[in-house]
């Protein structure tokens, strides 16, 4: 039977960067995956500055043989009606393909890791897990996404949460459809709802393309997606059809979730325990976060791996992405009418400054937020 300190029960961006900081501070860690990597993932893909200062990631390295496309604007507006286009002059995001950036950042985490497979059972033993008969662990970490069986042993049922859905595809577009592109790489684009409660995306990478639209309210979802790439259609955005189907995902939000992230050695980390930014929905700087913040209390514990020792972890949670869950737009938005809400979306959505400070600054790119520093994480 394999033993080890802590087992990362997913290898997604939280796991792979919590398994980065558990080696760094010299404590074994083991990685399983239910799949094998590289793999594709439903994400619109794009990661800040910030992230790649937190994993310390050489940019000019990981770009020789993977896409990184800078950007340096985004079109915003309420979807059909006047679009902004806000410039920057620097890049202030990266596009990236989740199937090489997860697969980056598993193969330099140092942890062992085990592909193909899921975690099955796990059993309580003294102070240790046991899971799948196979491996031993002091701390088990649930970063499994939305359906992760960690989750679910601590009492999460996602079939009760309010969790926003999305549709999404990427694909490498062919010379015709690159052509009848109109999306500028530097420039992704966000059409937002008529009712404010999601918005859809086309995001060119070199020569992919990401095309896709999220809702809090997942009622017709396939719908609002159909309608969105006719409305690309219609706005000369695309003039292909798309390759095949979206795929679907859901995610929680760090304001809707109720979910409790530690246990005795328990810890859930990433769409686990719910820690998307409330109005983007982007996931991927605060999983990474997630992932170093669990990390620093392990360390801290000392291997006394206990409920009460990792309180520190849900406060640090709070402290982080607190502000992040309790923005004013969310509260208002949920007392004010429907046709309210839609009248201001169109105003404030045609506003330069709003567009740029709130939707872009701080919505979407948190550049209010300063990243966590490595030294600070563990």
């Amino acid at each position: 039977m394999d033993a080890c300190d802590v087992l990362i029960v997913g290898a997604g961006p939280a796991g792979s960067a919590c398994a980065w900081a558990l080696r760094r501070a010299g404590i074994d860690t083991v990685i399983i995956d239910k799949r094998n990597f590289p793999r594709d993932k439903v994400c619109g893909g794009w990661i800040t500055p910030a992230v790649i200062e937190e994993l310390q990631i050489d940019t000019a390295d990981y770009a020789r043989s993977r896409v990184l496309q800078p950007l340096t604007g985004f079109r915003t507006s309420r979807m059909g009606d006047r679009e902004v286009q806000t410039d920057y002059g620097e890049p202030v995001s990266y596009g990236i393909r989740r199937c090489e950036f997860d697969a980056f950042l598993l193969a330099r985490s140092g942890a062992r890791v085990l592909q193909d497979t899921p975690l099955k059972r796990m059993e309580r033993a003294g102070d240790w897990w046991m899971v799948n008969g196979e491996i031993k662990a002091r701390v088990v970490i649930g970063a499994g996404g939305h359906f992760c069986p960690v989750a679910r042993f601590l009492g999460a049922d996602a079939r009760q949460e309010t969790a926003v859905a999305a549709q999404e595809i990427e694909f490498e577009m062919d010379p015709e459809q690159r052509a009848g592109c109109e999306i500028r790489g530097e420039v992704p684009e966000l059409f937002f709802c008529a009712d404010m409660k999601g918005y859809g995306w086309c995001f060119r990478k070199q020569n992919f393309l990401n095309i896709g639209l999220g809702r809090l309210d997942p009622r017709g979802l396939p719908g609002h997606v159909a309608e969105f790439v006719a409305f690309l259609r219609r706005a000369g955005k695309i003039n292909f059809d798309l390759p095949r189907s979206m795929a679907g995902h859901a995610y929680l939000l760090y304001s809707k979730t109720n979910r409790n992230p530690t246990g005795d050695g328990i810890i859930l980390i990433g769409d686990a325990t719910g820690v998307a930014y409330s109005q983007s929905g982007e996931g991927i700087r605060p999983a990474i976060e997630s992932g170093l913040l669990a990390a620093k209390v392990i360390a801290a514990a000392a291997g006394e791996y206990t409920r009460e020792k990792f309180a520190a972890y849900r406060a640090a949670l709070a402290e982080r992405f607190g502000d992040a869950g309790r923005e004013i737009s969310t509260s208002v938005g949920a007392r004010l009418p429907g046709k309210w809400v839609e009248l201001l979306g169109r105003v404030v959505l045609a506003n330069g400054w709003f567009s740029r400070h709130v939707v872009l600054d701080r919505w979407f790119l948190h550049r209010n937020q300063p990243a966590l520093r490595l030294s600070a994480a563990i």
